[in-house]
């Protein structure tokens, strides 16, 4: 029997009332294992009501209580996040091994929200003037949404959800619709933990989901995670109305390679970064900038690891990388290295046409690398979010930067030199968000905030860390004056009020 994932409201399971449901498919085999459920307006008014309704004890809840049962939802991630990985690896295709790593990582902001007393402390001025002090608080916002992708079916949620319920806000989840079953499950473990009902909810849903989150009036603020023209939307749009939006674009990640570099750690680096996931990661490294006479040595240690990676479905240990999320998907990317010689690269691995025995109706490609590509090609210009590595050539170190530069998009780089002078002064002049030095993926820990530039970010705030707690409260100051009671009345003073 198919499985059907329903939407979450409540503090319970909310059988889908529209009767739309969308397929969800195993990319291992191409066959549709779940219906999930398609939320109507109506559902996701009665989810931002629950939540609307839990908020007003929620947002008084004492620290404590809400710490108390973020420790012990922490708890009960960690003892099922093998259950949480295999959720993931039998809806988006990733190897068992990087969707622990995926919960792993969403654990540390788990972490950083269990510790929220810290990051919530006011400041407080005593006798800024005679018998006057001034204090600043911050205070959770209401009900606030999070909108997230597929490819970090559990992660992404976790970057948001658990700082935001931390600061006292209630919360309405949009998953992916592609895989949305981890994101049921971890509303399951936060009502085992304790967690009020209507605090956190779940709607699936597509573009009517969606729209009514960023429109309607009693969601406080939207987190979004995705690609850049969605993003721009979703900034656009919920703005208008009136919101506090973050919304994290696409990306087109480059990793220069100067003449000085350890190749053999940078190809590592170089396969790792760019086929990890199939390549669906919006940190993933897509472009490699090789200075200098080093290009045909480093392509040449590239390609040599690349095509020794093993290729098959996520449930099997011995796989490396899996299948794409979508035959659709799929096709798109193989589209790109089809193209890629008529617009002047050359094909130094071509994966389209990849299967795997036993598994021929699954949404495989296999890996690609296209070397000497100009900027001019779709290749490089766009985010293929699929396992292409495309490695173009500069001979000097400016050169290199320019290109990086020039990109609209600005998420994460990375260098890789021995270099310390031109480690430092790149991660100075390049305009990207994050920046790793002989780190490919530099994906910062929960305690600095996660965030691009131009193209790859639309709102003031970076997601978790101190932009996080930021994002989900606003600020207040409160002046207050005890007079003593031996004070003779000062009288009426239509002067502006000053400090003495």
């Amino acid at each position: 029997m198919t499985k059907i994932v329903n939407h979450w409201i409540g503090g319970k399971t909310a059988e889908g009332a529209s009767g739309t449901y969308g397929p969800v498919t195993n990319p291992a085999t191409g066959e549709v294992t779940t219906k999930v459920a398609f939320a109507s307006v109506e559902e996701v008014d009665a989810a931002v009501a629950a939540a609307k309704e839990a908020f007003r004890t929620w947002g008084q809840s004492s620290l404590a209580q809400r710490t108390s049962i973020l420790f012990r939802f922490r708890a009960l991630l960690d003892a099922h996040r093998d259950e949480i990985a295999a959720l993931i690896t039998a809806e988006h295709g990733k190897v068992h091994s990087d969707a622990l790593g995926e919960v792993a990582r969403g654990l540390e902001i788990v972490d950083l929200a269990c510790g929220i007393t810290v990051q919530l402390k006011g400041e407080l001025s005593t006798q800024v003037a005679s018998r006057v002090d001034v204090a600043s608080i911050r205070q959770p916002l209401g009900v606030v949404a999070g909108i997230t992708p597929f490819n970090f079916p559990a992660m992404v949620p976790m970057w948001m959800f658990p700082l935001a319920i931390a600061c006292g806000n209630t919360f309405v989840l949009k998953p992916s619709e592609k895989d949305p079953s981890a994101a049921v499950r971890l509303a399951e473990l936060l009502a085992e933990a304790g967690l009020p009902e209507g605090v956190f909810n779940v709607v699936h849903g597509d573009k009517v989901a969606v729209d009514r989150l960023l429109e309607h009036p009693d969601v406080k603020a939207v987190s979004f995670v995705g690609s850049t023209p969605i993003a721009r939307y979703i900034h656009t749009t919920a703005s208008a109305n009136g919101k506090r939006v973050q919304a994290l674009g696409g990306a087109k990640n480059h990793m220069l390679v100067l003449p000085d570099a350890d190749l053999d750690a940078a190809a590592d680096a170089a396969v790792s970064a760019a086929y990890g996931s199939a390549g669906e990661r919006c940190m993933a490294i897509s472009a490699v900038v090789a200075v200098g006479a080093i290009g045909d040595e480093l392509v040449e240690k590239i390609r040599e690891r690349a095509e020794k990676i093993k290729i098959g479905p996520g449930d099997d240990p011995t796989s490396e990388m899996g299948p794409l999320i979508t035959a659709t998907h799929r096709d798109k990317v193989a589209s790109y290295v089809a193209g890629a010689a008529d617009e002047g690269a050359e094909v130094v691995l071509d994966g389209t046409g990849h299967t795997v025995d036993g598994f021929e109706n699954g949404h495989w490609i296999g890996i690609s690398l296209l070397d000497k590509v100009p900027t001019t090609a779709k290749a490089y210009q766009d985010e293929i979010f699929g396992p292409v590595l495309c490695v173009l050539r500069a001979e000097t170190y400016e050169e290199a930067l320019d290109i990086v530069n020039a990109s609209p998009f600005g998420n994460g780089t990375a260098i890789f030199t021995r270099d310390g002078g031109a480690a430092r002064r790149f991660q100075l002049e390049v305009e990207a968000g994050m920046v790793g030095v002989n780190v490919p993926i530099p994906v910062p820990v929960g305690y600095h905030s996660f965030g691009g530039w131009k193209d790859s970010l639309f709102g003031d705030h970076h997601i978790y860390g101190n932009d996080g707690t930021h994002f989900y409260t606003r600020g207040k100051v409160v002046t207050t004056r005890w007079p003593d009671p031996a004070d003779a009345p000062s009288g009426v003073d239509l002067g502006f009020p000053r400090n003495h």
